[in-house]
């Protein structure tokens, strides 16, 4: 299974789990958040151009420096939210490209 093909996996039974959803709740919001963060992935990820693993990071970055500025928990708790589903998007692109980069590391070392 390609990345796209988990992304768009990911994108569906999200939305099978939001459309069980009734109420609106933290849980909601979050899967809001998961599809649009996993759409914004795959729609970066068509462009040849862009760096797909420095572009989730840089979007981390600008997360974490939000999170610091809020005075509250409360005020954070949807940006750690939308951290925590970036990380796992990260993980889930990058790891391929991380191995690569190890196993690259590894042969310049011989």
């Amino acid at each position: 299974m390609t990345i796209e093909q988990t992304l768009l996996a990911e994108i569906e039974e999200s939305n099978k789990q939001l459309d069980r959803e009734q109420e609106e709740s933290v849980y909601k919001r979050d899967l809001k958040k998961r599809i649009e963060l996993l759409d914004w992935i795959l729609e970066n990820m068509k462009n040849p151009d862009v760096e797909i693993c420095s572009l989730i990071e840089s979007r981390m970055n600008e997360t974490i420096q939000e999170i610091k500025k809020k005075d509250s928990i409360f005020e954070s708790d949807i940006l750690d939210s939308e951290l925590r589903i970036l990380d796992w998007i990260f993980y889930q692109v990058c790891k391929d490209q991380q191995k690569n980069w190890e196993k690259s590391l590894l042969g310049y070392q011989k």
